[in-house]
């Protein structure tokens, strides 16, 4: 069997599933419960899509906040010397601002890359309208008063 033979047989043998991943045939005979679930191999497309996504956030989350204390370390001289315009420590303006920014950046960063994802793989988060009353629970046990 020829690659594009091999990789038509695989798209015919996949689904769709609702957490948005799609399942071959090995896939779908694992039996997950009893499987040995690895963080660094993912079984399912959308999972190691996302996978990359945490892991590329990590790596920028490392570099932002321990970035600045390791190069500190390394060139006190340079990091160590006022910045001309706000009279700080360029380490100091690093860590108490670039630091906590840098994260809210990327959690802005990773919002829109999982929503980009999630329209990749056709998840939607949308609530229709009648099923938040079919589910709704009286809080007080239902009594009247």
């Amino acid at each position: 069997m020829n690659d594009s033979e091999q990789g038509g047989a695989e798209s015919e043998s996949r689904e769709y599933r609702t957490d948005g991943g799609t399942a071959t045939a090995r896939e779908r005979s694992v039996d997950y419960l009893d499987a040995e679930v690895n963080i660094f191999k993912p079984s399912t497309p959308f999972m190691r899509d996302h996978l990359r996504i945490i892991w590329t956030g990590f790596v920028a989350w490392a570099l932002i906040v321990f970035g600045p204390v390791t190069l500190t370390a390394i060139v006190p001289d340079a990091m160590s010397t006022p910045m001309p315009v706000l009279g700080f420590p360029l380490h100091y303006f690093l860590i108490a601002i670039g630091a906590p920014g840098g994260s809210l950046l990327l959690a802005f960063w990773y919002a829109r890359k999982r929503d980009a994802l999630d329209e990749k793989y056709g998840i939607d988060h949308a609530v229709t309208e009648g099923s938040a009353d079919e589910d709704a629970v009286a809080a007080d046990g239902g009594s009247d008063a």
